[in-house]
Formats: C-alpha cells, sequence, structure tokens
C-alpha cells in the first residue's frame, strides 16, 4: 500500500530510522494532512535544502520562517517539534501557537519553547559533519488541550503532555550537508586602493 510518504520517512515513523520521530511516538498516519492541514515554508520546498543562513555555516544564522493552513476545528493549541532524522537530535521544541491559520517569521521568536539537544531553548543550528547530508523534520501537531509546559521544558515533557492528543499533524522536510566554514581575511579581498 502506497502513503504518498517517501520510504525513509515511512522507516522513520515506523521507528526503523537512527531516533524514530516524535510522529511515531505521538500520532497516526490517518493524522498527517487531516482536514488539509499542511505546513510549509517560504525559504525552502518540501524535501529541499536549508538556505546556509539558517544552519551553523553562518554566524548571524537564525531558524527559518514557517507558514502553516487552519487546524481542523476544536483545535486547542499547535506545536512544532524538529528533529534530525539521522541522529535523532531534538533542534526546536515550540507550543503556545495559536489554534489557527499561522506562521513564524524567520528569526522570529516564538510565543513559549523547550529545550533542544545541547539543552537551550533556541533554534539549533543545523551542522552535519562535513561532506553529509542530513534530513531535518519539521513536525507541526494540532492539539485538543492547551498544553501546560513551563518554558524551557524538555522533551520528554512534551511528548508526555501532547501523547493521545494530536488531532492533525503537518510535516515539512529539509536537507542540508556539512560544509566547511571559510573564514577569510581583509587580504582574502582584492581591493584596489
Amino acid at each position: 500500500m502506497s502513503t504518498g510518504m517517501p520510504e525513509w520517512m515511512q522507516q522513520a515513523i515506523g521507528g526503523e530510522a537512527k531516533g524514530s520521530l516524535t510522529f511515531a511516538a505521538v500520532a497516526e498516519e490517518k493524522d498527517l494532512r487531516k482536514s488539509g492541514f499542511a505546513l510549509s515554508s517560504p525559504a525552502f520546498r518540501d524535501g529541499g535544502e536549508l538556505d546556509p543562513s539558517f544552519t551553523a555555516v553562518e554566524d548571524d544564522a537564525v531558524a527559518p520562517p514557517l507558514e502553516w493552513t487552519a487546524p481542523p476545528p476544536g483545535t486547542q493549541e499547535l506545536a512544532l517539534v524538529v528533529e534530525d532524522a539521522e541522529d535523532g537530535k531534538v533542534h526546536w521544541l515550540v507550543w503556545g501557537l495559536k489554534p489557527q491559520k499561522g506562521a513564524l517569521f524567520e528569526g522570529e521568536a516564538p510565543p513559549r519553547t523547550g529545550k533542544n539537544a545541547v539543552g537551550n531553548s533556541e533554534w539549533l543550528l543545523p551542522d552535519p559533519p562535513l561532506g553529509v547530508q542530513h534530513r531535518y523534520i519539521f513536525q507541526l501537531y494540532a492539539l485538543d488541550l492547551p498544553l501546560t509546559l513551563m518554558p524551557g521544558a524538555g522533551y520528554e515533557e512534551l511528548l508526555k503532555q501532547i501523547k493521545g492528543h494530536v488531532t492533525a499533524a503537518a510535516i515539512l522536510t529539509a536537507r542540508f550537508e556539512g560544509h566547511e566554514v571559510v573564514e577569510l581575511d581583509a587580504e582574502d579581498f582584492d581591493i584596489e586602493d
């Protein structure tokens, strides 16, 4: 039976990938795109490459912009989990998003954030090994109750609160290959006096 999902995502959802996705623990395939609920970004297409301005390659990097359609009726809150499909690292935990069509602009601070894989409450900049491509899975969940998490809560706390309360899910994927960071000096520029 074809699900319309790439095979790697089916494996990740099914728990066969390194660090299976949150989706496998909190939602079912029938929840995906329910009532037309969808997640997109003006900065990359689904399955496309992240611009270095959203990664560890650039010093002033920020979180990418995201947009979503209206969730199903009865939704009380939206929560976002971003994970690396290759190593299972949590890159971003966001909740407190209004249960309506909306967006997070490039670099915008979300209403509430939790701890990422390195223990801070920011967008964890993708930084895969040089020449290795990783996939980043943006998972937006429509919930049938408002969350009672304190800002800075961890992944396990979020997972516990959303389990059994997901009414719809939207998934967006991005990829990024590790780049060599080149430091430039003034001598690197051919400037004529």
